[in-house]
């Protein structure tokens, strides 16, 4: 396997040079912003703190593939997000629902067969295709929502927001091919802007919950 090979994914990447997706490598700051005002507000909650710091790595990983756009910053890309996803449900079930570590940790491995079975499902549908992986993650977080409403409404409330941020994104990621032949600088920087907002809402989510404490959950 050839780690350096180029690989030209999005629609405003005609080239290969370093700068030939400005937009898209540019807009990561909304992930470094993001991290940098979630761990400002953290203060000394370690769960807050966790996510922002993967959040940052995201940001950088992102960033390193929308310019060297190769099959190691691929990785550098894909597995800050992968582990901020995993992270955040061990979070969630942590703050939300006040399960033990060990529970909590269990949740957060069963998102793994939750994408590997619906996953596939999204791939079979036209416009889902593209990002297929991602849509599972807006689901899960909608039942969350679902499930936290009545028991605890400002979380309920807060899911269902991100749900909805994150859906929107996930229409511009996949757009961003659709209207290249009309929009040369695609959508995907959108994805990354959105995603910033998205990702710092539900880390303050989070620390909210945590300062709140259980005695607010009903």
């Amino acid at each position: 396997m050839d780690w350096t090979a180029p690989i030209d994914a999005y629609c405003e990447r005609l080239g290969p040079g370093f700068w030939a997706e400005p937009l898209n490598l540019v807009s990561n700051a909304a992930f470094l912003i993001a991290a940098i005002w979630c761990w400002r507000r953290a203060g000394g909650l370690a769960l807050p703190r966790v996510l922002s710091a993967i959040l940052f790595t995201i940001g950088i990983g992102s960033g390193l593939f929308h310019s060297v756009a190769s099959f190691w910053a691929m990785l550098a890309d894909v597995i800050p997000i992968a582990v901020f996803i995993l992270a955040y449900v061990y979070a969630a079930n942590r703050a939300f629902w006040h399960l033990p570590v060990w529970a909590s940790a269990l949740g957060a491995a069963a998102f793994v067969p939750w994408a590997m079975i619906l996953t596939p499902v999204f791939a079979a549908l036209p416009f889902f295709a593209i990002s297929a992986f991602y849509w599972p993650v807006p689901l899960l977080i909608a039942i969350y929502a679902v499930a936290l409403w009545r028991r605890w409404p400002m979380v309920g409330r807060g899911m269902g927001l991100g749900a909805a941020l994150l859906c929107l994104s996930l229409v511009f990621r996949s757009l961003d091919e659709t209207l290249c032949p009309g929009w040369p600088a695609g959508t995907h920087f959108a994805w990354h802007v959105l995603n910033g907002v998205m990702l710092g809402w539900m880390i303050e989510l989070i620390r909210r919950a945590l300062l709140a404490g259980p005695t607010r959950a009903r």
